[in-house]
């Protein structure tokens, strides 16, 4: 009987989709963190009489015919690029992006990652990095006897030095963007790497066409909203249920089917 591996094709996708809630609920409290939504499609279709086949000898048309179809499958788990919430921290060092793009990180492998989690401090030569140690691109400096730093809207970072009244500008923020950042391949550690689905990066400043602002004593917080997490996570669970007692139904069918033919 095609219902029982039919329903447990829908039980494994609802499992699939528990997970992805899962994890979104998990990191709802993580800096930068972009939600996740399980997407689902069917699977091919037993063509028992095809439609628009013709009936009778005189060419009658079957209007719909019968196709049976062999369940559902996870088709991709797709990442949900939106703005989230911004939480003031008072943290010189913090950063949060208002609007599109990433900030480039380079990695202790001389590769670059992508992240949107502006979690940021100093390391013990004064370079601005992630709070695992990595470099944020390009690299900048902030002299022992700053007094403060400042980073304006637009990226430019600057320092206040004693006995100078005119701050002193270390350096210059980028913002990166990707003709399809869906696509980006999540490694942990809130980075992102470049894929050949995310299409190559592109570089900008901060509040030109196309790019984010900057806000200094903020963090961006995860775009998930728990109320939404939830509901999804009831209808998974009820989707689940309900294809659990299709098996079910499918065994007492096929249990009244062998009792008949012993009779």
């Amino acid at each position: 009987m095609r219902a029982l591996s039919i329903a447990a094709t829908g039980m494994l996708a609802q499992q699939t989709n528990v997970e992805v809630i899962a994890n979104n609920l998990a990191n709802m409290n993580t800096a930068g963190f972009k939600r996740q939504r399980a997407e689902f499609e069917d699977l091919l279709y037993q063509n028992i009489q095809m439609p628009g086949a013709q009936s009778t000898d005189s060419g009658t048309i079957i209007p719909s015919g019968i196709q049976l179809g062999a369940g559902v499958r996870t088709a991709a788990v797709y990442r949900v690029i939106g703005q989230g919430d911004l939480k003031s921290t008072s943290n010189p060092y913090d950063l949060a992006i208002q609007g599109p793009g990433f900030f480039r990180i380079q990695q202790p492998d001389g590769t670059d990652a992508y992240t949107r989690a502006g979690n940021f401090g100093l390391s013990p030569d004064g370079q601005i990095v992630t709070e695992k140690g990595y470099t944020v691109a390009p690299g900048i400096a902030v002299p022992p006897n700053a007094l403060s730093i400042t980073v304006n809207a637009q990226g430019q970072v600057q320092a206040t030095l004693p006995g100078q009244t005119a701050p002193q500008t270390l350096g210059q923020l980028e913002l990166v963007r990707f003709p399809n950042e869906a696509g980006l391949q999540a490694i942990g550690d809130n980075l992102f790497l470049e894929t050949p689905a995310s299409g190559g990066p592109q570089s900008g400043l901060p509040g030109s066409q196309g790019y984010g602002t900057l806000s200094q004593g903020f963090l961006e917080t995860a775009n998930v909203n728990p109320v939404e997490e939830i509901t999804s996570l009831i209808t998974a669970q009820r989707a689940y249920e309900m294809n659990s007692k299709v098996i079910t139904a499918a065994d007492q069918m096929m249990q009244e089917t062998s009792r008949m033919g012993g009779a």
